[in-house]
C-alpha cells in the first residue's frame, strides 16, 4: 500500500499517522498523551449588550505529563502544507503559561524543539520524527531547570489529592502547588504566593498541604508526622475552609478558638473545635491546625496562647489573606511568625500589601507564582466587569455652606468647600444619599430585582442610612422580606448572622447588603452581580478586595459577569499600573536606616470595634495606639443633590478598562477593521448571517451591544456603525420594514407565506436582526397561530429556501449594501 501524499491530509490525519505514533515510540505511554486536545482554560466570556457566551477555550494538542500533574512538554501539530516550526510562537506562550519547559511543533515530518530552559547547546532545533526525547529524557531537563537534586526528588514526587471525583486542578493551582513544593525542596523557608480572588487559593492550600504531608516523612524521618498551622483573620473564613476544601483532612484538623468549645455546629456539619478555657491545655495530636490570628495572640482571660505551643512544634504555617495584620512588621501578628521562626511559612493573597511601611515581599519574599485577576478573566475562570460612574454636582463640583448656614442641629457650617473626601466622613448630606439609593434601586428594577448587590459605604453610620434609604426606595420588597435588604457590619449581630444567607446561592435573601469594610475580603459571595462603591477607596489593596467579591463566576446562576456602580471615581485605580502587576516593594528607609513607625488612618477601621462573642462572629485586631474619638458629623438636610452624569466603561479585548468614550472607542476600532464605508458594506453583504459578523466584532472587542443600549435600542446595529464610523445619518428599524412593506418586493409573497415575512419585519422593528435570523423565533408568537416551524418553512419549500427568503428580506432590509 502506497503512502498517502501528506499535503492531501487534515491536521487530525497527521496527528494520527504520524506524531501520536512517534510520541509513542519515544516511550510516551498513551495515556501522558494529553491530546485532542487539552484545553487548559473555560473560555473568555464575552458580554454583549445583557448577554452573554464564552469565546472558544485555550488548547494544545498534546500536552506530555511525566506523572499526573507534572507537565514536561508541550506539542502542537500542523497539517502538511505547513513547515514544521509553523505556529511555535502560539506554543511558546501557551508553555509560558502552563509553566513547561519544552516546546514542540510538528507538520508530521520532523519537529522543531524549542527549549525554554536555556540548559542546552542550542536553543531550537529541528530533530526527526524518530528522535523525539523519551520521558526520562525531558524530565531530567526539567529537574534541571527547577533545580531539583536527585536526592530530594522523592519529595517533589508525592501525589496530589484525589477524591475519587476526576478533578484535576486547573493549570494555574497546578503550577502553584508544584512551585510550591519545588521552593521548600530548594531550602526557601518564607514564600508568597498571589491569586487572584475566586481563583481558589483555599483548594491550593489544601493541596499543598496534603503533599507536604505526604512528603514529611522523606523531609524529616525522625518526627511521626507533620504539623502545619493556618492562619486567617475571619471565623467564617476558617469554618468555609473546613467545610468545602479542607474536608481531606477530616479527623486530622482542629480550629484554635477562645470559647469553650469542642465541637462547633456550622450548616449542619460538626467541626471539631479547641476550646481554649483558662488554664486548659491543648490538645497536641491533631495534624493541622486552623486559627485566627487573634485567637493565638490574646483572649479576654488568656494571653499568647500560641506559646503553648514549643517554637518548633509546626513545620509548616499558611498565612491566608497575608496582606493583612501579618504584612506590618510590629503587628502582633508578626509575632506568631516570629515564635515558629523555623517552621516553613507561606503567605498567600489576592493583593499583596506594599506600602512605605507595610510590606510582604520584605517579609515572604518576591512572589513565587502570580495568577492575576486579567488572567483569570482571560481564562474565563474569573468574571468580566462593566463599570458605569455616576457623577453628582456636590461630588464633581464640591459643596460650600452660604455665609452663616447652620446644619440641622443649628451649628454653624464652618466655611470651606467640602469634597468626596469629607462627605459621610466628617459632614453628611442626606440627599446625596437619597441619590445614591435612587440610582441602585433603578438599575436593579431595569435588570434584576434580586441580584445580589453589596454597597461599600464610608463607616457603619454611613452603611445604616444607606440601607434605610434604600428601604424606604423597595419598601414592598422589604414588606415582603425584611431581610430584602440588610446591613452587615461589625456592630450589627442580626445583620452578621445573615452573611451565611447572603454568600449561599440557594438563597434568595438578603438581595441588597450594606457595609464598611466587612464584606470587604474572604467572604465568597459567589452570585454577587452588583458592586456598589460608595466610599472613597485610596488603598490599592482595599479597592481589589472590593472588586474581588464580584469576580466569581456561577453560570448556573446565570452568573457571567458583574456590574460595579461607582459613585465616587473609585474605579480610576483600574488605571493604576499596579493594578493587576506584580507587587513592587517601595519600602523607604529613614536616614538613621530604622524602619518608618506603621501606622494607619483609624477613620477607615471602624470594624475594629467587634469582639468574639463565641458565636462565631467575626473579629478583628485592634490598631496599635489609641483609637480616635469618633468625630461627630455635620448634617445637612436642605442641601440638594442632582446626578449629573453617567458613563459606562468596559473591559477591552486586551483586558484593560476602556477609559475613552464608547462611541469614540468603538469608532476607532470599526475604522481599524474597515477602513472604508466600502470595506464595510462589502463584508455586511457578504456576511452568511448578519449575527454571526456582530459576534465576530464583538469577539474583536468592538462594543456595538453596549453602544446601542446607550444610545437607543431602536436602531440597527447597522446603522449605528454607519453613523458613528462613517457620517451617514441612520435610520430606525421601524422605517427600514415600513420601505421594505412598501416596496414591491412584499408582492413576490401571498396567503400565510407573507403573513410569516411580515411578521418577521415586525420582529426586525422589536428586537432586531438576531431575531430574524434566528430560527427559533418560529415557536413563538405570531408565528405559532400561523403554523408549526416545520409548517412554516414548508410554506416556502424547504428549509433552504425558506433560508434563502430570510436572506433576500436581509438585502432589501439593508438597500445600501446590496
Amino acid at each position: 500500500m502506497s503512502e498517502p501524499d501528506k499535503t492531501q491530509l487534515t491536521e487530525a490525519e497527521i496527528r494520527t499517522r504520524y506524531v501520536t505514533p512517534a510520541l509513542s515510540a519515544a516511550g510516551w505511554p498513551l495515556s501522558s498523551l494529553r491530546e485532542e486536545f487539552f484545553y487548559f482554560s473555560a473560555g473568555r466570556i464575552q458580554v454583549v449588550g445583557k448577554k452573554s457566551a464564552r469565546k472558544a477555550p485555550k488548547r494544545v494538542d498534546y500536552l506530555l505529563e511525566y506523572r499526573p500533574n507534572l507537565p514536561v512538554a508541550v506539542v502542537e501539530a500542523k497539517d502538511n502544507r505547513h513547515a514544521p516550526g509553523d505556529g511555535m510562537q502560539q506554543a511558546i506562550q501557551y508553555a509560558e503559561q502552563l509553566d513547561v519547559p519544552s516546546v514542540f511543533t510538528t507538520n508530521g515530518d520532523s519537529f522543531v524543539w524549542h527549549d525554554r530552559t536555556g540548559l542546552r547547546p542550542e536553543l531550537e532545533v529541528e530533530i526527526p520524527l524518530d528522535q523525539f526525547p523519551s520521558p526520562e529524557a525531558l524530565y531530567d531537563l526539567y529537574k534541571r531547570w527547577r533545580g531539583i537534586a536527585d536526592d530530594r526528588e522523592p519529595i517533589t514526587a508525592t501525589s496530589f489529592y484525589d477524591d475519587g471525583s476526576g478533578r484535576r486542578p486547573r493549570y494555574y493551582q497546578r503550577v502553584a502547588i508544584n512551585r510550591a513544593l519545588e521552593a521548600i525542596v530548594a531550602g526557601q523557608r518564607r514564600l508568597l504566593l498571589v491569586m487572584a480572588t475566586g481563583t481558589g487559593k483555599t483548594y491550593t492550600a489544601a493541596q499543598i498541604i496534603w503533599r507536604f504531608m505526604e512528603a514529611y516523612k522523606k523531609i524529616n524521618p525522625t518526627k511521626a508526622q507533620a504539623r502545619i498551622l493556618f492562619l486567617a483573620d475571619r471565623n467564617i473564613l476558617i469554618d468555609q475552609t473546613m467545610m468545602n476544601d479542607f474536608t481531606m483532612f477530616k479527623g486530622r484538623m482542629a480550629k484554635l478558638s477562645t470559647s469553650h468549645k469542642t465541637i462547633k455546629k456550622v450548616s449542619g456539619s460538626e467541626l471539631p473545635e479547641l476550646g481554649i478555657a483558662s488554664g486548659k491545655v491543648i490538645d497536641k495530636s491533631y495534624e493541622l491546625y486552623l486559627s485566627l490570628y487573634q485567637a493565638v495572640t490574646g483572649a479576654e482571660d488568656i494571653q499568647n496562647i500560641y506559646k503553648q505551643f514549643s517554637p518548633n512544634f509546626f513545620d509548616l504555617i499558611i498565612v491566608d489573606e497575608c496582606h493583612r495584620g501579618s504584612a506590618r512588621a510590629d503587628s502582633a501578628w508578626r509575632d506568631i511568625l516570629d515564635y515558629f521562626s523555623t517552621a516553613i511559612q507561606l503567605g498567600m493573597t489576592a493583593t499583596p500589601k506594599e506600602t512605605k511601611t507595610v510590606s510582604n515581599i520584605d517579609y515572604f519574599g518576591d512572589p513565587i507564582y502570580t495568577y492575576s485577576l486579567r488572567q483569570g478573566i482571560e481564562d474565563g475562570y474569573l468574571a468580566p466587569y462593566k463599570v458605569i460612574r455616576i457623577a453628582t454636582d456636590v461630588d464633581t463640583f464640591g459643596y460650600r455652606p452660604a455665609p452663616g448656614e447652620v446644619d440641622d442641629t443649628g451649628e454653624v457650617i464652618p466655611d470651606k468647600e467640602y469634597g468626596q473626601k469629607d462627605f459621610d466622613r466628617t459632614i453628611v448630606l442626606p440627599e446625596r444619599d437619597k441619590r445614591v439609593a435612587e440610582r441602585l434601586t433603578e438599575y436593579l428594577k431595569n435588570t434584576d430585582r434580586f441580584a445580589k448587590t453589596i454597597v461599600f459605604c464610608v463607616d457603619i453610620d454611613h452603611a445604616n442610612r444607606m440601607r434605610r434609604a434604600l428601604a424606604n426606595l423597595n419598601r414592598e420588597e422589604v414588606i415582603h422580606d425584611s431581610r430584602y435588604i440588610m446591613q452587615i457590619t461589625g456592630d450589627d449581630q442580626q445583620g452578621k448572622a445573615e452573611l451565611d444567607n447572603f454568600i449561599d446561592p440557594e438563597s434568595r435573601y438578603p438581595v441588597i447588603t450594606t457595609t464598611s469594610k466587612l464584606l470587604s475580603t474572604g467572604v465568597d459571595a459567589q452570585t454577587c452581580k452588583v458592586i456598589v462603591l460608595d466610599s472613597k477607596i485610596e488603598s490599592m489593596t482595599d479597592f481589589k478586595q472590593m472588586i474581588g467579591r464580584g469576580t466569581r463566576v456561577r453560570t448556573d446562576y446565570d452568573k457571567w459577569f458583574f456590574v460595579i456602580l461607582d459613585f465616587r471615581n473609585v474605579t480610576r485605580l483600574f488605571a493604576d499600573p499596579d493594578f493587576d502587576g506584580d507587587p513592587v516593594k517601595i519600602i523607604e528607609l529613614p536616614l538613621d536606616g530604622g524602619m518608618d513607625e506603621a501606622t494607619e488612618d483609624l477613620d477607615e477601621v471602624d470594624e475594629a470595634q467587634e469582639t468574639d462573642d463565641d458565636k462565631g462572629s467575626d473579629i478583628r485586631v485592634e490598631m496599635p495606639g489609641k483609637r480616635k474619638a469618633k468625630q461627630k458629623k455635620l448634617i445637612v438636610g436642605g442641601q440638594q443633590v442632582t446626578i449629573i452624569g453617567e458613563r459606562v466603561q468596559l473591559i477591552g479585548a486586551d483586558g484593560k478598562l476602556i477609559t475613552e468614550s464608547l462611541k469614540d472607542f468603538t469608532k476607532r476600532n470599526v475604522l481599524g477593521e474597515y477602513a472604508t464605508l466600502d470595506e464595510f458594506l462589502t463584508a455586511w453583504s457578504s456576511a452568511d448571517q448578519r449575527s454571526a459578523l456582530l459576534d465576530e466584532m464583538a469577539d474583536k472587542g468592538i462594543p456595538i451591544d453596549d453602544l446601542l443600549e446607550q444610545v437607543g435600542a431602536e436602531l440597527d446595529p447597522f446603522d449605528l456603525i454607519l453613523h458613528i464610523a462613517y457620517d451617514r445619518r441612520p435610520l430606525r428599524r421601524r422605517d427600514r420594514a415600513g420601505a421594505v412593506r412598501a416596496s414591491s418586493y412584499m408582492t413576490k409573497y401571498q396567503g400565510k407565506a407573507r403573513e410569516v415575512i411580515e411578521a418577521l419585519l415586525d420582529k426586525y422593528s422589536d428586537s432586531g436582526i438576531r431575531s430574524v435570523e434566528d430560527i427559533g423565533v418560529l415557536r413563538v408568537d405570531p408565528f405559532r397561530s400561523i403554523g408549526t416551524p416545520m409548517e412554516i418553512i414548508q410554506l416556502f419549500g424547504s428549509r433552504e429556501t425558506f433560508q434563502k427568503a430570510v436572506r433576500d428580506l436581509e438585502r432589501e432590509l439593508y438597500q445600501e449594501a446590496a
